[in-house]
């Protein structure tokens, strides 16, 4: 007898598919994450046939607008004139990547580590950091990247509907993001509530895992790249950190992924029960917060890129201005809730815009610099 015939008359192959790939669940590590076990949606849809929940969310988050334009919204350069350096979209594939290699070798949920990797930046300003920042003195409650983006997929894509993701995605986009202070450092503050979100680490092993995929992969693609601006060369870096992980992008990237892998392995096979965390072992962690530390001392606070950040705040606050001053300027905008105050509208539209975009529109409505 036939699959079709054991199946029943009319049955199609792909109907069994996700059936196939939850029951493969069952063979993870301990403190995976199962689909079958998640929150759920904001709002109940009726499953896939070929797809897993975490599967869907990745999907609806790589076809949505704001992932597309992360290809022109950069990184540390502000609107660098070579075509190798770092976009958002580089950035976040390579979170991606090396999200998944750490998910596969602890035998957790792979699919979960991606989507959430995938739209861990989709609420980015334009001009990174600067933008943000800008953003974030304008607008009363102020502005951070990582609850735009949870915004983003809840409220603003698909012209408001939003992309209505699992709780576990939208929960690790939330906690993808660190101080400056060191790669293990909690957040702070809560700027979400508790009574929904709890503690600010994620309670997948997968979140975390982004967390940290996150740190490793810009923290090696900003070495490059100040290297390919000729702000610094490989034998400037740190003696030691370059003892512990190496000289060059490829093997840094090595030896960090390695180290955590070996760091988290125990805790990934115990029970999900909250207390095990993904970690980096201690001399490997002093080494990326030493080299961390390098960084920010000598290209993300480097005088010329400090003008370009002022002159990348003076440029939002501009468009701020005007907006606030002329509201029916994004009243059509499928990025402006109507039902919304103007600030958190204005901030919603210029988040939105790719750094192109931005001056582009800057300059046509008079900015100057």
């Amino acid at each position: 007898m036939s699959d079709g015939d054991a199946m029943g008359e009319g049955w199609r192959p792909h109907e069994g598919v996700r059936l196939r790939l939850e029951e493969r669940e069952r063979l993870f590590a301990p403190g995976a994450m199962r689909v079958v076990e998640s929150k759920g949606r904001l709002r109940h849809e009726a499953p896939s046939d070929m797809r897993t929940e975490y599967q869907r969310d990745r999907d609806r988050i790589i076809h949505s607008k704001a992932f597309r334009r992360l290809k022109h919204k950069t990184q540390v350069f502000i609107a660098p004139t070579g075509d190798h350096y770092v976009t958002r979209l580089t950035h976040t594939l390579e979170v991606a990547q090396i999200a998944r290699t750490i998910a596969r070798a602890l035998n957790l949920n792979e699919d979960l580590a991606e989507a959430i990797a995938l739209g861990h930046d989709l609420g980015h300003t334009p001009f990174g950091h600067a933008g943000e920042q800008a953003l974030g003195d304008l607008l009363p409650d102020g502005f951070r990247h990582n609850e735009q983006s949870v915004r983003i997929v809840d409220l603003l894509e698909a012209s408001g509907a939003g992309l209505n993701l699992t709780w576990e995605v939208r929960e690790g986009i939330l906690k993808h993001s660190k101080p400056r202070e060191g790669i293990f450092e909690e957040l702070e503050e809560r700027h979400w509530s508790a009574e929904v979100w709890g503690a600010p680490l994620a309670s997948t092993l997968e979140g975390q895992i982004v967390r940290l995929a996150d740190s490793v992969a810009y923290l090696n693609h900003d070495i490059a790249d100040a290297i390919r601006a000729g702000l610094l060369r490989a034998e400037d870096l740190p003696a030691n950190a370059r003892v512990v992980l190496g000289d060059t992008h490829s093997r840094r990237i090595d030896v960090l992924v390695s180290d955590i892998v070996d760091a988290s392995w125990e805790g990934a096979q115990a029970a999900r029960d909250g207390t095990a965390v993904i970690v980096m072992g201690a001399e490997a962690s002093a080494a990326a917060d030493e080299l961390r530390d390098y960084m920010f001392d000598n290209v993300y606070l480097w005088e010329e890129r400090l003008a370009e950040a002022e002159r990348a705040r003076r440029l939002i606050e501009f468009l701020w201005s005007w907006y606030m001053a002329n509201p029916d300027a994004i009243a059509k905008s499928e990025y402006a809730r109507i039902e919304d105050p103007l600030a958190r509208r204005v901030a919603d539209y210029i988040s939105g815009m790719t750094d192109h975009f931005a001056v582009a529109t800057a300059e046509r409505l008079g900015f100057s610099g």
